[in-house]
């Protein structure tokens, strides 16, 4: 496919959906199975909502937000919005009210799409607040009995609002979109807890998926299924797990939930899955609990197939005659076995959203999984780089995408310039003006290129922690809740690359003094830090704080730490905020206990 010559993402769509008419596309979960919808229904469908659309006054360039779970209705209000030029402004279905009220008045969003009651409690309280929203729909039924001072529509009444003959001005609307406008805004957090718009534009997604073809011919395209279960408000999900399909004329499975995931995987038979490190970190944990009840013979296998891989996998080569016999047996007894529980017919695995433990991933790659790791952000559409399937380098994020070029700053910043960067920060101009130079995109991050050209990603230059799961955390906020408790005096939150935060705390001298006076113990730090009941006692202010934050926000873990931060010992600066890499060096063997503690 030529994706140079596409003008828009809804030119894609009706294209494909033209050639592949009669083909099943979207498969939904009902009543035990997955039921299939043809290219030509979702195309039918997208066209009548659009054309509701028009008759609610949607008019180019205006916003329409998204709140949903994945499911059909979402690919079809995406395209909808986006096929009258209007721009879409998608938003987690997890979102509190204050969330969903920020992306509703600060995308100035006419309308918004919900899907169920649940969603609904965390929108219209934020509906109520949105001067510039007039419509609702609702893909499911509400039971709607509160007055709203804006139009209530269900999805049938949207799908038959507007008249037929609407048809030839979509078809209009359609053809006048450029490549360089805006199709979408995706809100992304902040240093300061607060998202900021991402515009993408239709060109900057199609370049995207235009690298990701180039990718996937790798490991070969035909007949290929995606299983689609992170949400489609996240730019990776939304151009990896939606638009690529498209463009290849692959079909999209809708899991149900993460906890179906293992069971939609073996119903679905995907080929190529997107996902991100905290998937392969439960997969990894439930396989080694399967282990533990496992025969003996079963559990040496086992282990021989994961040593005779990694050794193969970081030594290529080195098999000896009698461990390629072995490793053919482990092929047929152990990793057969363990392909066939994601399907039987993977290709790929693709993990992104954040860094990839190198030891989950050579953990997958032993066992005969083909798992490629990559690298991006919103603000580039968002895959900046990818490990390709005939050399992967685990340890790297690959050769940058097609079409995008990137380069080291002297700082040793990662810069990168191409159609896939972002038009900017909705509403901005500030912030656009820090995260893009002369067309450079500014990461944050720190990497290097080895010789063969495969990125490296080596450090943080922006204090903001990616979980496991993808999400992005800013630990400043979450600190200076911290600090604002009395029992507490310093504190550093910590938990880049892993599922949950954890946080070191030093004790406020004064709460410390009185303490240890009330319960009559030594105030000598070091002894403090090993008391139970001291730990207890600052607990509670932990607790104080999680009750505050979001679930994502809150700490799992906390070690009370023996000595404060300052600058003699070079964990301050001379302005006295925390060197994170310093407190990470001298502390790094209690973060990692607080890990082992679950």
């Amino acid at each position: 496919m030529n994706y140079d010559a596409i003008s828009s993402l809804p030119r894609l769509f009706f294209d494909q959906a033209q050639k592949l008419a009669d083909k099943s596309f979207l498969w939904r979960k009902e009543d035990g199975a997955f039921h299939p919808m043809r290219w030509s229904r979702v195309a039918a469908d997208v066209r009548a909502l659009a054309r509701g659309l028009i008759a609610l006054g949607v008019k180019p360039g205006d916003r329409v937000a998204l709140i949903a779970e994945n499911r059909p209705e979402w690919l079809i209000s995406d395209l909808a919005i986006m096929s009258v030029g209007a721009i879409t402004v998608p938003a987690f279905a997890t979102n509190t009210v204050d969330d969903n009220r920020h992306v509703l008045t600060h995308s100035g969003a006419r309308g918004v799409i919900i899907s169920n009651t649940s969603i609904a409690k965390r929108t219209l309280p934020a509906a109520m607040l949105a001067p510039e929203l007039n419509f609702l729909i609702a893909m499911e039924s509400l039971n709607q009995t509160q007055q709203l001072p804006l139009r209530f529509l269900s999805w049938g009444e949207a799908m038959s609002l507007g008249d037929a003959k609407l048809d030839s001005e979509i078809e209009e609307r359609i053809g006048a979109l450029a490549r360089d406008e805006t199709c979408c805004i995706i809100y992304t957090s902040g240093t300061g807890g607060v998202p900021k718009g991402v515009m993408l534009t239709h060109g900057s997604i199609l370049c995207n998926i235009k690298g990701a073809y180039r990718l996937l011919q790798e490991v070969g395209m035909g007949n290929d299924v995606f299983l689609s279960f992170l949400p489609l408000s996240h730019s990776y999900e939304h151009t990896a797990g939606q638009f690529l399909p498209i463009s290849i004329g692959a079909q999209i499975y809708y899991a149900e939930s993460i906890d179906k995931l293992t069971e939609n995987m073996a119903e679905a038979k995907p080929t190529i899955m997107t996902a991100v490190p905290r998937l392969y970190e439960a997969m990894h944990q439930r396989i080694q609990r399967g282990l533990a009840k496992a025969t003996p013979f079963q559990r040496r296998m086992f282990d021989l197939a994961y040593r005779l891989g990694r050794k193969n996998y970081e030594q290529p080569g080195s098999l000896t005659f009698k461990e390629r016999v072995q490793n053919l047996a482990c092929e047929l007894l152990v990793r057969r076995k363990v392909r066939k529980r994601f399907g039987g017919r993977l290709k790929a695995f693709v993990s992104g959203g954040a860094a990839l433990n190198y030891e989950i991933g050579v953990f997958f790659l032993a066992l005969g999984v083909p798992l490629l790791q990559g690298y991006g952000q919103t603000e580039a559409s968002p895959v900046i780089s990818a490990n390709r399937p005939k050399k992967i380098k685990i340890d790297t994020v690959g050769p940058i995408f097609d079409g995008l070029e990137a380069r080291i700053a002297d700082d040793g910043e990662i810069l990168v310039k191409g159609e896939a960067i972002m038009k900017g920060y909705w509403r901005d101009p500030e912030a656009t003006a820090r995260a893009i130079g002369d067309g450079w995109l500014y990461t944050g991050d720190i990497g290097e290129f080895d010789a063969e050209g495969y990125l490296r990603i080596t450090d943080r230059k922006k204090d903001i922690i990616v979980l496991s799961g993808g999400d992005n955390v800013s630990p400043a906020r979450v600190e200076g809740f911290l600090v604002l408790q009395p029992e507490v005096a310093q504190a550093m939150v910590h938990g880049d690359r892993h599922p949950h935060l954890v946080a070191l705390i030093v004790p406020d001298a004064d709460f410390a003094k009185d303490w240890t006076r009330r319960n009559d113990v030594s105030s000598d730090l070091a002894a403090l830090a090993e008391n139970p009941a001291f730990n207890r006692a600052v607990g509670a202010a932990v607790e104080r704080v999680n009750g505050t934050l979001a679930p994502l926000e809150r700490i799992r873990r906390f070690a009370v730490l023996p000595e404060g931060f300052t600058i003699d010992n070079a964990m301050l600066t001379p302005s006295l905020k925390i060197r994170r890499h310093k407190i990470r060096e001298r502390w790094g063997d209690v973060l990692s206990k607080l890990y082992e503690r679950g």
